[in-house]
């Protein structure tokens, strides 16, 4: 089997109507182009050699393509998430069934916690989880349980300026973690580590291997820099998906073992 997987949802045919936070509503939000974007960020990832499986569809649930937030994969461990938004709980269900398939264990964060895959970094052992929007104290203090015997040192972090966590910060292979400073609640969080980028969607890549990282379109600057740094990159337009606060990181969970 494949070691690099990743859980992939279509996007509902109401994807105009998904919970937006911190900008404004678009108007213009186009579900086909939508789902052709979303066909070339699932090409993306064969390209690189990730095998891809679909998770169920539901189409009632404007958000649902944004998988990333239904759960917290660490080692063997999958930590279904109980997100922060209450419209959002119903897409957990198939995410659960379709990783469970994939042979992890399972365990839940449950109330009063709250917690959106979104909101979680991780990186060489340490878990930064965004607190202070979807995710709460007590969703953290469970993570933080349910990783600790898998060795994973869980960090809170402070989230008020962006949706998630991952809106604000992502991690490059080497472990710098690179942001937007204008949207960065606490930078020193990272110390040395934390690299500044030009644009807002420079700050979201996913890892696709040791030197290689997919970024949005919209990020040309940051994808200059990155590859200065010496990385590979892949971009794809996610340009309807950015209209509702996603981000190349929201729309796949990436599964490594």
């Amino acid at each position: 089997m494949n070691s690099r997987r990743a859980l992939v949802r279509q996007p509902s045919p109401r994807l105009a109507e998904g919970l937006v936070t911190h900008i404004e509503r678009s108007d213009d939000v186009d579900a086909e182009l939508a789902r052709q974007q979303w066909e070339a960020y699932v090409g993306a990832l064969a390209d690189a050699g990730w095998a891809t499986q679909e998770v169920a569809p539901a189409a009632d649930c404007p958000d649902s393509a944004f998988i990333e937030d239904t759960m917290v994969v660490y080692g063997d461990l999958a930590v279904i998430a109980r997100p922060g938004a209450v419209e959002r709980r119903p897409e957990t269900t198939a995410a659960e069934e379709a990783v469970r398939a994939e042979g992890y264990r399972i365990a839940h964060i449950e109330a009063p916690g709250t917690l959106d895959g979104g909101d979680v970094l991780k990186h060489g052992g340490t878990v930064w989880v965004g607190q202070g929007g979807r995710t709460n104290a007590e969703g953290v203090l469970q993570l933080r349980q349910l990783l600790a015997p898998l060795g994973a040192d869980v960090v809170g972090v402070p989230v008020e300026k962006v949706l998630h966590l991952k809106s604000a910060v992502t991690a490059l292979p080497d472990g710098t973690v690179i942001g937007y400073e204008p949207l960065v609640d606490d930078p020193s969080v990272w110390g040395e580590r934390f690299l500044a980028v030009p644009e807002e969607s420079g700050a979201h890549v996913v890892l696709l291997g040791d030197d290689h990282v997919l970024m949005a379109t919209s990020a040309p600057r940051t994808a200059a820099l990155l590859h200065r740094r010496g990385l590979r990159v892949t971009r794809v337009d996610i340009s309807e998906f950015e209209k509702l606060e996603g981000c190349v990181t929201c729309l796949s969970v990436r599964l490594r073992r």
